[in-house]
């Protein structure tokens, strides 16, 4: 198999949920998954934030954290703000598809 496999995918085209948590106390479901030789965790909620700025655009999205797998390279991490702003192109394109529709594919709304 080609090490670059993902590369010939379009984002999110092998989109793998491995597991979803329910918070224990309050809204927010967490989300880890894998998509295009990234792993990522994601806090995400039913309904968007009461302060927008704690939210990933109009995503319902808090927390987001991305890896790249084929070096363990963190690429992206927000936590209700940008704490490392996505650093190659695959990362940014990968923000943007979650953050399309992570909270419509958990939630169904």
């Amino acid at each position: 198999m080609n090490a670059n496999h993902h590369d010939d995918l379009e984002i999110g085209d092998d989109l793998v949920i491995t597991k979803t948590t329910r918070r224990a106390s309050g809204a927010g479901t967490w989300v880890i998954g894998t998509t295009n030789g990234h792993l990522f965790h994601a806090l995400v909620f039913p309904e968007h934030a009461e302060c927008p700025e704690f939210e990933l655009g109009d995503s319902r999205i808090s927390k987001l954290w991305v890896k790249r797998l084929s070096d363990g390279k963190v690429v992206c991490n927000f936590d209700r703000g940008w704490d490392v702003r996505p650093t190659t192109a695959d990362a940014d394109l990968i923000v943007d598809f979650l953050a399309e529709g992570l909270a419509e594919h958990i939630y169904g709304k």
